[in-house]
């Protein structure tokens, strides 16, 4: 079951990384917003982390949870946000997701 929350709160973390880029596109009330969602998206995902960790190595829940963030939050700058993805960031995106599989696999809970 930690392992489903550490999951959902990596999630999280892509969440507010891209409600952090929603914002710097947005003006007014909608700017307050995407931060009213910054603040949602990191206090669940600090919660989850947190909730993970009490039975998950430390380290490996860590890794885990930035590697899913990373994946993630480059992903969307990808898709949302017009960032490049030429042939090496792709290629490092694969890798880190190979490290996070590897992590979860050699981890013993």
């Amino acid at each position: 079951m930690n392992w489903i929350f550490l999951i959902l709160g990596g999630l999280f973390e892509v969440g507010f990384t891209t409600c952090l880029g929603k914002a710097k596109e947005s003006t007014g009330s909608m700017m307050y917003m995407w931060y009213l969602g910054f603040a949602v998206c990191l206090f669940a995902s600090m919660g989850l982390l947190i909730k993970a960790t009490q039975t998950l190595p430390l380290g490996t829940a860590y890794a885990v949870w930035t590697g899913i963030g990373a994946v993630g939050t480059v992903l969307m700058g990808i898709f949302f946000f017009k960032e490049p993805a030429d042939f090496w960031r792709i290629f490092f995106i694969f890798t880190l997701i190979a490290s996070i599989v590897g992590l979860k696999v050699v981890s013993s809970h």
